[in-house]
């Protein structure tokens, strides 16, 4: 619900595609009556879990848009944030990503290669 009203409040045409990795969880099910409801959504199913990065590669391969927004589906980062990355690329910038600023609830391990990961990325973007 939180995608169809984010969606609702962007301009021109958007579309969601979800890519299920094979899951067990009952997921999926629900995903192809979420799906079936709303035109603007899509749903890939692959075969068997091949891992996060051939999911997303999936699901870029089958977006249509000028641009494509990878968020995984557990919400540990606002949908509502998709907004201010829309605003960032209309000013002109091609790439355009979002860190979060706390990373509550998360190991010392987690926390630190988070880190670790964006200060090699800020090393690599001029």
């Amino acid at each position: 619900e939180r995608i169809r009203s984010l969606m609702c409040r962007m301009d021109g045409e958007t579309e969601a595609i979800f890519v299920d990795d094979g899951s067990h969880d009952g997921s999926v099910e629900y995903l192809r009556d979420v799906v079936a409801a709303e035109p603007r959504f899509r749903l890939i199913e692959l075969s068997r879990n091949f891992g996060h990065q051939i999911a997303i590669t999936a699901g870029m391969e089958a977006a249509a848009g000028e641009a494509i927004i990878v968020m995984d589906a557990d919400l540990q980062d606002p949908p509502e944030v998709v907004l201010d990355l829309v605003a960032k690329w209309k000013e002109g910038f091609e790439i355009v990503y979002a860190r979060r600023t706390r990373r509550e609830g998360e190991s010392w391990f987690k926390r630190m290669s988070a880190s670790l990961f964006y200060r090699v990325l800020e090393k690599m973007t001029p």
